[in-house]
């Protein structure tokens, strides 16, 4: 049964030049070391590639589509050459549109508002909070955690063949879980939802940054995610797919851009022709700089080789996962099981460690930045845990003393900028850490764990 197939057999390539890679950071039990960000998961550092290409552009910046002069006229086509160049990362069929949005979020709470009427939502409960909430309006079925990828297709076949009436139909799913980082049988899923008469969408913002993704080749519907984990943070997502929902949807938003024409009736009211295209849902001055960097980090990515870049990942996944093994009190959590594919995302417990206590004892004593807590997909790390479903527990830290049990955990992720060193400080702190203990007395504020002063 195919996932993804990765490159291993590829030479493995140098990281990719990020900002922040020679940032220095105090530790508190003296001196500085090299900031080691493990947090790519939650934001990934900006390529040089795409600040460069920001800030050459930044000059020549303009307001687009409705300025006669050449800044505006220059903007407008970088933002529309922009739309081409994603739709081209993600091989988009024709007649598929590209719509820029804020992020992952924004995306998928826009197909929200773009589903027909009486539509049902089919959604796995292992989902991000951004696949998870968004489908308010609509009639939902919430799928329990599959343990194997032929479990998942198996399950959502079965959902999708009980459901009454039979009406339009939408199946979201991730592609990599934020949580275990384990690769989703997209391609089979979407198989399902289309011998269902369902639609499918995909969450990439996971995906998109470690793995090429082509809505042609996987045959999904849509696919959004976020500019920040495709190594340009500056507030930025996308939503690709199929135009006909989203034609025949009210707009996103409500305002210049979205609007073709508008004129004042007989009574005194308004009238409103909105665009058909992907401005309808594009209202007010967009996110030009947003879209550049997008496009610009899509043009790195693919410059360098996703053969290359997973295989250097896959080095990086061996190291870390080989060195948690060495130590026993270590659990990684997963659904799929050790041989399952994954990217660069790992999220384990500790045994006898607060979470968050290990987390910030990773920061202050190692330079070493991780993410702790249920990061926003609170049934999956529940159900992940063992633990009761109405349990305590935030996307944050918990309100724990260290030594405290706790309903979270550690998360560990990574990325093309990630350089071999940082992994291996990495390994070594969890091995210190477990072996030794704190060097330093922490304690709880504002709901973090923290270094006591």
């Amino acid at each position: 049964m195919s996932v993804f197939t990765a490159a291993s057999a590829q030479t493995v390539c140098a990281p990719l030049a990020v900002l922040g890679r020679d940032v220095t950071v105090p530790l508190v039990t003296g001196g500085e070391v090299t900031y080691a960000a493990l947090d790519y998961a939650a934001s990934a550092p900006a390529l040089q590639r795409v600040w460069d290409d920001v800030a050459a552009y930044a000059p020549y910046y303009g307001s687009v589509h409705r300025g006669a002069g050449y800044l505006s006229q220059l903007s407008t086509d970088l933002f529309e050459n922009a739309r081409r160049t994603v739709a081209e990362f993600l091989d988009c069929r024709t007649g598929d549109q590209v719509v820029f949005t804020r992020s992952t979020t924004d995306s998928l709470n826009l197909l929200a508002g773009a589903l027909p009427a009486g539509c049902e939502v089919f959604v796995f409960e292992t989902e991000h909070h951004a696949s998870l909430l968004p489908w308010k309006d609509a009639r939902v079925t919430y799928l329990d955690a599959p343990r194997t990828p032929r479990q998942a297709v198996e399950t959502l076949e079965r959902a999708l063949a009980d459901r009454e009436p039979y009406g339009p139909a939408l199946v979201c799913v991730t592609g990599a879980s934020n949580v275990t980082g384990e690769l989703w049988p997209v391609r089979e899923l979407a198989a399902a939802a289309h011998a269902h008469g369902a639609r499918i969408v995909l969450d990439a913002a996971q995906l998109a940054p470690h793995h090429p993704v082509s809505v042609r080749d996987l045959d999904v519907d849509w696919v959004a995610f976020s500019g920040h984990k495709l190594y340009a943070p500056f507030g930025s997502g996308v939503l690709a797919g199929r135009a006909d929902w989203l034609s025949e949807a009210e707009p996103y938003l409500a305002g210049g851009g979205a609007s073709r024409r508008v004129t004042r009736r007989a009574d005194g009211g308004v009238d409103v022709e909105w665009h058909d295209s992907a401005a309808r849902h594009e209202a007010g001055s967009p996110n030009v700089i947003g879209a550049y960097s997008i496009a610009s980090a899509c043009k790195a990515l693919t410059e360098a080789g996703f053969d290359a870049l997973v295989a250097r990942e896959l080095h990086l996944i061996d190291t870390v996962r080989a060195g948690l093994a060495e130590v026993p009190e270590v659990r990684v959590l997963s659904l799929f099981g050790d041989d399952a594919p994954r990217v660069g995302v790992i999220s384990f417990v500790v045994e006898g460690w607060n979470s968050s206590h290990f987390a910030a004892a990773l920061s202050a004593e190692y330079g070493i930045g991780v993410r702790d807590g249920l990061f926003c997909a609170h049934p999956l790390v529940r159900t992940l845990l063992g633990s009761d479903p109405g349990s305590q527990g935030e996307c944050g830290a918990p309100e724990a003393a260290p030594g405290e049990k706790s309903l979270n955990a550690i998360r560990v992720s990574f990325g093309a900028g990630t350089p071999d060193e940082h992994v291996e400080r990495f390994v070594t702190a969890v091995r210190e850490l477990v072996r030794d203990g704190a060097k330093w007395r922490y304690r709880t504020e504002d709901g973090r764990c923290v270094p006591a002063v």
